[in-house]
């Protein structure tokens, strides 16, 4: 892959295919009550963009899910066919409960710390989404948060630079990265099958804009090291 430059000045080849929102309900055929904001659906209005979210967006799980971190969740349409035909079945837009379903963030190409506009929004990645078991729950496949683990296509998060206006038809174009900055899909890799990787851990603990949460996750393996 050709480095994208520490400057973008050319828009970039991404475009917003739907803006989804949800509200947290009970999962279908369970025993006990699972509530989950994952079931969302495209909005064909603008919706306004705040540090925390998306007007009428919501999560059932304010521990894992949302925040200023994990503000909007994001998913390349380009993952869809695989998990087709991994499950058999035709998926609409929103089927991995991503605000945004898109074209030209697929994880190898996207970097932590990566600037966008997004309609009257700034928007910048934080960390890589980590799958869920209600994921798993939603299409009753168990195995499909494991896919997206051993994968490395999992979606990421933006966090809220500028709020604003968004809407399906909003620009959606790239204007900052740091080719030092680690990819979605190696920051993945050293989450999920590098947990020895010290020197990995180092490394995407080095870059400043990392979310809270994953730093706290690695600061605690590499603690546990240690004392190992």
């Amino acid at each position: 892959m050709t480095p994208v430059p520490d400057s973008i000045t050319e828009e970039a080849s991404t475009e917003v295919l739907a803006i989804n929102i949800g509200q947290p309900k009970p999962l279908p055929g369970q025993k006990n009550e699972v509530l989950s904001g994952i079931v969302k659906h495209p909005v064909s209005a603008p919706v306004f963009l705040s540090f925390t979210g998306m007007t009428g967006d919501a999560q059932a799980d304010l521990v894992h899910h949302g925040g200023p971190d994990k503000a909007v969740c994001v998913y390349d349409h380009s993952r869809y066919s695989a998990i087709e035909r991994l499950m058999d079945r035709k998926l609409e837009w929103g089927a991995f409960g991503e605000n945004l379903t898109v074209t030209g963030c697929a994880e190898e190409e996207i970097r932590i710390g990566d600037v966008f506009e997004l309609g009257d929004a700034q928007v910048q990645v934080s960390q890589p989404r980590q799958p869920c078991f209600k994921l798993g729950i939603r299409y009753d496949y168990k195995e499909l948060p494991v896919y997206f683990q051993e994968s490395g296509h999992t979606g990421f998060y933006f966090r809220v630079l500028q709020e604003g206006e968004v809407g399906p038809a909003s620009r959606f174009r790239r204007v900052r990265t740091d080719t030092s900055y680690m990819t979605i899909l190696e920051a993945n890799r050293i989450m999920h099958q590098g947990k020895q990787d010290v020197e990995g851990m180092q490394a995407l603990l080095s870059i400043p804009v990392l979310s809270d949460s994953w730093k706290q996750t690695l600061l605690k393996r590499l603690n546990k090291l240690e004392r190992n």
